[in-house]
């Protein structure tokens, strides 16, 4: 069981992944690659650089991150700004984030221990006892650090908080079941039901992820199921009328509205 886990975002007081008001911790680590991600940075389980161009001073002014790259030519430059980096070359040593003056550069991920995340929920514990709130995993997805997690939601549920696991569950069954003692409420999104169209927008297949989705509802585990919206890739008669038929036949109706 893992005490630390790599963690890119912390938002308190959130009310959309969970019911009440609820601490949410991101981790880094995902298995897909959707189009529409909204959280791109998250994709690789380490820690990285991430490049803010709107706040470089510019090449010509400054290039610490130039000058303290072990790397030698890595950074891609815009009109004498920093546009990118070749990600094939850096090995996220994270040198030039901290030579970089501006936060043109910034760190995605930093480590957090389990007591260093639990520090952060207590201070919101009248928050969660007034709207039924608590703490919610999210991503990337949380399953790539399930260790970190079942050590996390152990020591929430220790102290009475309210746990929540949002996921994609595209792992092994291993992995799922490592936080499942420890987890109220788990939600995970219906993307596509036809696996080539899955694999073709998300980088991998959906029978992993409807497979664990059935074990779930058979244990009568409480389960949302979202289902992201993309025009012109999943919004057309035959994947609603499947996803339909999957939740009603395959999950038995065991899908929690979602409320919040």
């Amino acid at each position: 069981m893992t005490e630390t886990g790599i963690v890119f975002n912390v938002q308190r007081f959130t009310i959309h992944d969970g019911p009440g008001m609820r601490t949410e911790f991101f981790l880094k680590g995902c298995p897909l690659r959707c189009q529409w991600c909204s959280n791109p940075e998250s994709w690789a389980p380490q820690p990285q650089v991430g490049v803010y161009r709107t706040k470089c001073i510019g090449r010509k002014v400054c290039g610490g991150c130039e000058d303290s790259c072990p790397e030698g030519d890595i950074f891609r430059f815009t009109a004498g700004k920093l546009a990118g980096i070749d990600r094939t070359k850096c090995t996220d040593c994270l040198a030039c984030y901290e030579e970089c003056p501006s936060d043109a550069l910034k760190q995605w991920g930093r480590q957090m221990t389990v007591e260093e995340c639990m520090e952060l929920i207590r201070r919101d514990q009248g928050y969660y006892e007034r709207s039924g709130g608590g703490v919610t995993v999210s991503g990337g997805d949380p399953l790539v650090q399930s260790d970190f997690v079942e050590a996390l939601f152990r020591a929430c549920k220790a102290e009475g908080y309210h746990t929540c696991c949002e996921s994609t569950f595209c792992a092994s069954w291993s992995e799922v079941e490592k936080v499942l003692p420890y987890t109220d409420l788990i939600i995970s999104d219906l993307k596509l039901m036809d696996s080539a169209l899955h694999r073709q927008y998300t980088g991998v297949g959906n029978e992993l992820i409807l497979q664990n989705l059935r074990r779930l509802a058979q244990e009568g585990r409480e389960l949302i199921l979202r289902i992201p919206v993309i025009p012109g890739v999943n919004d057309g008669r035959q994947n609603i009328e499947a996803s339909a038929d999957f939740i009603l036949r395959q999950l038995g109706g065991q899908v929690r509205t979602c409320s919040f």
